[in-house]
Protein backbone atom coordinates (compact mmCIF):
# COMPACT_ATOMS: atom_id res chain seq x y z
CA UNK A 1 0.00 0.00 0.00
CA UNK A 2 2.94 2.32 0.73
CA UNK A 3 4.26 1.80 -2.79
CA UNK A 4 0.85 2.58 -4.30
CA UNK A 5 0.55 5.73 -2.22
CA UNK A 6 3.95 6.92 -3.47
CA UNK A 7 2.97 6.05 -7.04
CA UNK A 8 -0.28 8.03 -6.78
CA UNK A 9 1.45 10.96 -5.03
CA UNK A 10 4.02 11.20 -7.82
CA UNK A 11 1.33 10.98 -10.52
CA UNK A 12 -0.81 13.61 -8.79
CA UNK A 13 2.17 15.98 -8.52
CA UNK A 14 2.88 15.50 -12.24
CA UNK A 15 -0.77 16.14 -13.18
CA UNK A 16 -0.78 19.26 -10.99
CA UNK A 17 2.33 20.55 -12.77
CA UNK A 18 0.65 19.89 -16.09
CA UNK A 19 -2.51 21.75 -15.04
CA UNK A 20 -0.51 24.67 -13.63
CA UNK A 21 1.51 24.94 -16.87
CA UNK A 22 -1.74 24.91 -18.89
CA UNK A 23 -3.22 27.64 -16.66
CA UNK A 24 -0.12 29.77 -16.98
CA UNK A 25 -0.14 29.42 -20.78
CA UNK A 26 -3.84 30.37 -20.89
CA UNK A 27 -3.48 33.29 -18.48
CA UNK A 28 -5.78 31.61 -15.95
CA UNK A 29 -5.56 30.87 -12.24
CA UNK A 30 -5.20 27.26 -11.03
CA UNK A 31 -8.03 28.05 -8.59
CA UNK A 32 -10.46 28.18 -11.54
CA UNK A 33 -9.96 24.46 -12.25
CA UNK A 34 -11.53 21.49 -10.46
CA UNK A 35 -9.57 18.26 -10.90
CA UNK A 36 -11.76 15.15 -10.99
CA UNK A 37 -9.95 11.84 -10.45
CA UNK A 38 -11.63 9.27 -12.70
CA UNK A 39 -11.22 6.01 -10.80
CA UNK A 40 -13.15 3.57 -13.00
CA UNK A 41 -11.76 0.01 -12.79
CA UNK A 42 -9.60 1.00 -9.80
CA UNK A 43 -10.41 -0.09 -6.22
CA UNK A 44 -11.86 1.95 -3.39
CA UNK A 45 -8.45 1.70 -1.71
CA UNK A 46 -7.08 3.98 -4.47
CA UNK A 47 -9.91 6.45 -3.83
CA UNK A 48 -8.97 6.49 -0.14
CA UNK A 49 -5.30 7.11 -0.94
CA UNK A 50 -6.18 9.93 -3.33
CA UNK A 51 -8.42 11.46 -0.65
CA UNK A 52 -5.49 11.34 1.79
CA UNK A 53 -3.40 13.14 -0.85
CA UNK A 54 -5.94 15.95 -1.05
CA UNK A 55 -8.17 14.89 -3.97
CA UNK A 56 -11.80 15.68 -3.17
CA UNK A 57 -13.59 15.13 -6.50
CA UNK A 58 -14.02 11.59 -7.87
CA UNK A 59 -15.55 10.56 -11.19
CA UNK A 60 -17.06 7.23 -12.23
CA UNK A 61 -18.84 6.11 -15.37
CA UNK A 62 -20.54 2.85 -14.34
CA UNK A 63 -23.21 2.83 -11.66
CA UNK A 64 -22.48 -0.72 -10.51
CA UNK A 65 -18.91 0.24 -9.68
CA UNK A 66 -19.60 3.78 -8.52
CA UNK A 67 -22.36 2.90 -6.05
CA UNK A 68 -20.16 0.35 -4.28
CA UNK A 69 -17.19 2.72 -4.08
CA UNK A 70 -19.28 5.65 -2.88
CA UNK A 71 -20.68 3.45 -0.10
CA UNK A 72 -17.23 2.14 0.85
CA UNK A 73 -15.79 5.67 0.90
CA UNK A 74 -18.67 7.33 2.72
CA UNK A 75 -17.43 9.71 5.38
CA UNK A 76 -14.43 10.95 3.38
CA UNK A 77 -16.23 14.12 2.33
CA UNK A 78 -15.81 13.39 -1.39
CA UNK A 79 -17.81 14.95 -4.21
CA UNK A 80 -18.93 12.23 -6.62
CA UNK A 81 -19.31 12.91 -10.34
CA UNK A 82 -21.17 10.52 -12.65
CA UNK A 83 -19.59 10.95 -16.09
CA UNK A 84 -20.73 7.97 -18.16
CA UNK A 85 -23.73 7.44 -20.38
CA UNK A 86 -26.67 6.95 -18.04
CA UNK A 87 -29.56 4.56 -18.57
CA UNK A 88 -32.84 5.59 -16.99
CA UNK A 89 -33.04 2.33 -15.02
CA UNK A 90 -29.84 3.32 -13.16
CA UNK A 91 -31.01 6.83 -12.25
CA UNK A 92 -32.40 6.01 -8.80
CA UNK A 93 -29.08 4.51 -7.75
CA UNK A 94 -26.99 7.32 -9.27
CA UNK A 95 -29.08 10.01 -7.58
CA UNK A 96 -28.41 8.37 -4.21
CA UNK A 97 -24.67 9.25 -4.29
CA UNK A 98 -23.81 11.54 -7.24
CA UNK A 99 -23.45 15.26 -6.57
CA UNK A 100 -23.06 16.08 -10.27
CA UNK A 101 -24.19 14.18 -13.39
CA UNK A 102 -22.12 15.17 -16.44
CA UNK A 103 -23.98 13.14 -19.06
CA UNK A 104 -27.50 14.60 -19.36
CA UNK A 105 -28.27 14.21 -23.04
CA UNK A 106 -32.04 13.66 -23.57
CA UNK A 107 -35.38 14.84 -22.18
CA UNK A 108 -36.34 11.39 -20.88
CA UNK A 109 -33.22 11.35 -18.72
CA UNK A 110 -34.02 14.82 -17.36
CA UNK A 111 -37.47 13.57 -16.35
CA UNK A 112 -36.06 10.47 -14.65
CA UNK A 113 -33.37 12.43 -12.78
CA UNK A 114 -35.89 15.03 -11.62
CA UNK A 115 -38.34 12.40 -10.40
CA UNK A 116 -35.71 10.51 -8.40
CA UNK A 117 -34.02 13.64 -7.02
CA UNK A 118 -37.38 14.93 -5.79
CA UNK A 119 -38.23 11.53 -4.31
CA UNK A 120 -34.89 11.44 -2.47
CA UNK A 121 -35.16 15.07 -1.34
CA UNK A 122 -31.88 15.89 -3.06
CA UNK A 123 -30.69 18.59 -5.45
CA UNK A 124 -28.43 17.16 -8.15
CA UNK A 125 -26.13 19.33 -10.24
CA UNK A 126 -26.42 18.55 -13.96
CA UNK A 127 -24.32 19.20 -17.05
CA UNK A 128 -25.72 18.86 -20.55
CA UNK A 129 -23.44 16.57 -22.53
CA UNK A 130 -22.65 18.01 -25.95
CA UNK A 131 -21.91 15.68 -28.87
CA UNK A 132 -19.02 17.37 -30.68
CA UNK A 133 -18.91 14.55 -33.24
CA UNK A 134 -22.50 14.91 -34.41
CA UNK A 135 -23.74 12.28 -31.95
CA UNK A 136 -21.70 9.39 -33.34
CA UNK A 137 -21.97 6.90 -30.53
CA UNK A 138 -20.41 8.49 -27.42
CA UNK A 139 -23.57 10.10 -26.11
CA UNK A 140 -24.52 13.74 -25.97
CA UNK A 141 -26.98 16.14 -27.55
CA UNK A 142 -26.03 17.82 -30.81
CA UNK A 143 -25.22 21.52 -30.28
CA UNK A 144 -28.52 22.74 -31.78
CA UNK A 145 -30.48 20.73 -29.16
CA UNK A 146 -28.49 21.93 -26.16
CA UNK A 147 -30.35 25.20 -25.33
CA UNK A 148 -33.75 23.45 -25.17
CA UNK A 149 -32.34 20.61 -23.07
CA UNK A 150 -30.63 23.10 -20.75
CA UNK A 151 -33.96 24.90 -20.29
CA UNK A 152 -35.62 21.59 -19.34
CA UNK A 153 -32.96 20.92 -16.70
CA UNK A 154 -33.17 24.46 -15.36
CA UNK A 155 -36.88 24.18 -14.61
CA UNK A 156 -36.86 20.56 -13.40
CA UNK A 157 -37.55 19.90 -9.73
CA UNK A 158 -34.54 18.58 -7.83
CA UNK A 159 -32.03 19.48 -10.55
CA UNK A 160 -29.66 22.40 -10.91
CA UNK A 161 -28.26 23.32 -14.32
CA UNK A 162 -24.54 23.91 -13.90
CA UNK A 163 -23.22 23.94 -17.47
CA UNK A 164 -21.98 21.61 -20.22
CA UNK A 165 -19.67 18.65 -20.75
CA UNK A 166 -18.03 17.08 -23.78
CA UNK A 167 -15.42 14.58 -24.89
CA UNK A 168 -13.09 15.57 -27.72
CA UNK A 169 -13.88 13.38 -30.77
CA UNK A 170 -11.29 10.74 -31.59
CA UNK A 171 -8.92 11.84 -34.33
CA UNK A 172 -9.86 15.52 -34.17
CA UNK A 173 -7.72 18.38 -32.89
CA UNK A 174 -9.05 18.81 -29.33
CA UNK A 175 -8.42 22.56 -29.43
CA UNK A 176 -10.90 22.96 -32.29
CA UNK A 177 -13.43 20.67 -30.59
CA UNK A 178 -13.21 22.51 -27.27
CA UNK A 179 -13.53 25.86 -29.02
CA UNK A 180 -16.92 24.66 -30.31
CA UNK A 181 -17.86 23.54 -26.80
CA UNK A 182 -16.90 26.95 -25.44
CA UNK A 183 -19.26 28.57 -27.94
CA UNK A 184 -22.13 26.25 -26.91
CA UNK A 185 -21.39 27.00 -23.25
CA UNK A 186 -21.59 30.71 -23.98
CA UNK A 187 -25.03 30.31 -25.56
CA UNK A 188 -26.25 28.38 -22.50
CA UNK A 189 -24.93 31.09 -20.16
CA UNK A 190 -26.83 33.78 -22.05
CA UNK A 191 -30.07 32.23 -20.76
CA UNK A 192 -28.68 30.72 -17.53
CA UNK A 193 -25.86 32.90 -16.16
CA UNK A 194 -25.14 30.56 -13.24
CA UNK A 195 -24.46 27.62 -15.59
CA UNK A 196 -20.74 28.37 -15.73
CA UNK A 197 -19.22 24.87 -15.65
CA UNK A 198 -17.37 23.50 -18.69
CA UNK A 199 -16.35 19.88 -18.09
CA UNK A 200 -13.74 19.13 -20.75
CA UNK A 201 -10.28 17.69 -20.91
CA UNK A 202 -8.85 14.32 -19.99
CA UNK A 203 -5.30 13.05 -19.52
CA UNK A 204 -4.26 13.72 -23.12
CA UNK A 205 -5.78 17.13 -23.83
CA UNK A 206 -5.52 19.21 -20.65
CA UNK A 207 -3.78 22.25 -22.26
CA UNK A 208 -6.36 22.53 -25.05
CA UNK A 209 -9.24 22.22 -22.56
CA UNK A 210 -7.84 24.85 -20.18
CA UNK A 211 -7.15 27.21 -23.08
CA UNK A 212 -10.81 26.95 -24.06
CA UNK A 213 -12.32 27.71 -20.68
CA UNK A 214 -12.63 24.27 -19.05
CA UNK A 215 -13.49 24.50 -15.35
CA UNK A 216 -13.52 20.75 -14.63
CA UNK A 217 -10.90 18.27 -15.89
CA UNK A 218 -11.64 14.53 -15.81
CA UNK A 219 -8.28 12.79 -15.37
CA UNK A 220 -7.90 9.04 -15.06
CA UNK A 221 -4.95 7.44 -16.85
CA UNK A 222 -2.41 10.13 -15.92
CA UNK A 223 -3.31 9.72 -12.24
CA UNK A 224 -3.98 6.01 -11.83
CA UNK A 225 -2.24 4.33 -14.75
CA UNK A 226 -3.54 2.38 -17.73
CA UNK A 227 -7.02 0.95 -17.34
CA UNK A 228 -7.54 -2.59 -16.19
CA UNK A 229 -10.40 -4.56 -17.77
CA UNK A 230 -13.60 -4.28 -15.76
CA UNK A 231 -14.52 -7.58 -14.13
CA UNK A 232 -18.15 -8.08 -13.17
Amino acid sequence: MGDRREELAAALAEVERHVEDACRAAGRSRSEITLIAVTKTYPASDVRLLAELGVSHVGENRDQEAAAKAAECAGLGLTWHFIGQLQTNKVRSVVSYAHMVHSVDRPRLVDALSREAARAGREVDCLVQVALDGGAGRGGAVPEEVPALAALVAKAEGLRLRGVMAVAPLGEDPAAAFARLRAVAGRVREDHPAADVISAGMSGDIPQAVANGATHLRVGTALLGRRKPFVR
